[in-house]
């Protein structure tokens, strides 16, 4: 989003919106497609390319099905998570060892886990449906 200006940053949205809430791969090729032929491709010519390099990376996405999707597309909580440890890291400078970096990282996680309290939302279709995709790793208790 930052390759479009802050006035067309909806507009912009709503277009690639229906890339990466196309029902396969096809159909994304399809809207990513549509979305080169708009007027906003050709005012910001440097999003379609960025999304053909990237390519192979959002191809994967769309594998998944739709409520997994949109708990990966709308959570944040990995860059959030990312940030408190690498915070905690920076602060301390260097380790005496790697015991000791290891033991900070624990730490931070269970402070950061304490903090967490919003539920994910459709967590019991998003649950069930990881169940079905890792069975073997993904037990129903």
């Amino acid at each position: 989003m930052n390759l479009a200006s802050y006035k067309d940053r909806k507009a912009v949205a709503a277009a690639l919106k229906a890339i990466y809430t196309a029902v396969d791969a096809h159909a994304a090729e399809l809207a990513l497609a549509e979305f080169e032929e708009s007027g906003l491709a050709k005012r910001y010519p440097a999003i379609a390319p960025s999304w053909r390099r990237a390519w192979n990376e959002v191809i994967p996405f769309l594998d998944y099905p739709p409520e997994v999707r949109r708990l990966i597309y709308t959570t944040n909580a990995i860059e959030a998570l990312n940030s408190k440890i690498r915070r905690a890291v920076r602060t301390r400078g260097h380790f005496p060892s790697d015991d000791a970096a290891a033991k900070l990282i624990y730490l931070t996680l269970n402070a950061t886990s304490s903090e967490w309290k919003r539920s994910v939302r459709e967590w019991h279709a998003v649950r069930s449906q990881f169940a079905i995709m890792f069975e073997d790793r993904f037990p129903m208790a």
